[in-house]
Parts: structure tokens; C-alpha cells; sequence
């Protein structure tokens, strides 16, 4: 029987090789490469065969859900299970969207990584108990229901979060975009509904979460 070959990615490399440590009493999983970033793993892919890649949410250039999303497009042969700190639903919900078969949370049970695989391997979906609770819980600060459409972000949305957290004024953001200030006034009252935050502090910190600045 052939091993899975997982890739790992995360920005810090001694997460990768703890994850290689804990998957090595594991005789059918194997880790075949480490890569830091999106862009890195989209390389990586052209020349090592992999069947599942364990991804975090948060990295920089081109953070986890975007990843996904290219993989789910250009390799979809390829599972995808996500690997975070992160918990909260729109972090989830978005994984799972964007074509990820399961969220598994870094700070769970030791077989739990194993078990995820396989599941996911076989088919299945993989969602650990800390992700489930969130699930469950739904969205705090907006109507929006947990079983509700999706609406997703907009590279001008995400752009606007990435200028807010970097501190810009609505001013400063108009002339950057090239769009009213009355518009970026409204890009960002309808972004909070979408992200689920009620506060400029929620866009920095989704921004911060993703490795967006």
C-alpha cells in the first residue's frame, strides 16, 4: 500500500517538522516537502507529487484561502486540509468554501492529524470539534446564518481591508483606488457584515489574521 504523500505548508518550518514527527508512527502518511508561502507550493507541486496538502490560513503574498481556491481550480486531484490557530467561522467557512475538505485546529488532540487525513483521503470531511463549535455558535454580529450563501470578498474589498489596516484615512484609500470617498465609506460598513466584525479593529485584525500586512 502506498503512503499519502502530504506537503506541508506553513510560514514557520519548525511546524513542519514537528508535523513530520507526529505523522512518523504513521507507516501509510508521509511528508514529502515544506513550502512557506502559496506561491512557493504552487512551484513546489510542478516537480513533487502530492496527494493532500496541509495548509494554514495564515501566510504572507498569498495566504491560505487564495491557495485553495487555485488548487481547487488548477489541481482539484489535490485535497486540501486545512491546518490553523484560527477558529473562528469566517476563517472555516471560507477554507471549506474555497474547496478544503477539512479544518483541523493546531492546538488538537496528537492522532488527530492522522485521523483527518485518512478521513479526507477517503473522501470524506474532516472538521475537528474546535471548528464544529464555532460552526455551531454561527455569526455574532450579523444576520447572516451559518447555512445561509456565502457572499466572498472581492480583490477591491480585500484591498480596502489591507489600506484600512494599514492605517489609511478614506481619503487616502479614494485616491489609492480611484473610487469616491463615499464609496470606501460604504466598502466598509458592508465588509464588516461580511467578515462578521462590528469594528474597524475587526478589519485590521481579520487583515493581521491572514498575513495581509
Amino acid at each position: 500500500m502506498e503512503s499519502i504523500r502530504v506537503i506541508v505548508v506553513d510560514t514557520q518550518e519548525l511546524v513542519a517538522i514537528g508535523i513530520a514527527a507526529r505523522l512518523a508512527s504513521s507507516p501509510d502518511i508521509k511528508v514529502v516537502g515544506h513550502s512557506k508561502t502559496g506561491k512557493e507550493l504552487l512551484d513546489m507541486l510542478r516537480s513533487t507529487q502530492a496527494d493532500l496538502v496541509l495548509i494554514d490560513v495564515s501566510l504572507h503574498e498569498m495566504d491560505g484561502i487564495d491557495t485553495t481556491r487555485h488548487l481547487h481550480l488548477h489541481s482539484p486531484g489535490v485535497k486540501v486540509l486545512a491546518h490553523s490557530v484560527l477558529r473562528q467561522i469566517e476563517y472555516v467557512n471560507s477554507m471549506l468554501i474555497e474547496g478544503a475538505s477539512g479544518y483541523v485546529v493546531k492546538d488538537g488532540p496528537r492522532e488527530e492529524l492522522a485521523e483527518a487525513i485518512r478521513t479526507v483521503m477517503a473522501g470524506g470531511t474532516y472538521i475537528s470539534a474546535a471548528a464544529r463549535e464555532s460552526i455551531a455558535k454561527g455569526y455574532r454580529y450579523t444576520e447572516k446564518r451559518v447555512d445561509g450563501e456565502y457572499v466572498g470578498l472581492t480583490a477591491r474589498e480585500r484591498e480596502i481591508i489591507r489600506l484600512v489596516a494599514l492605517e489609511r484615512t478614506n481619503g487616502e484609500i479614494s485616491i489609492a483606488l480611484q473610487i469616491s470617498e463615499d464609496t470606501v465609506k460604504t466598502h466598509r460598513k458592508n465588509l464588516m457584515g461580511k467578515i462578521n466584525v462590528r469594528s474597524v479593529a475587526g478589519l485590521v485584525k481579520y487583515a493581521v489574521d491572514r498575513c495581509w500586512i
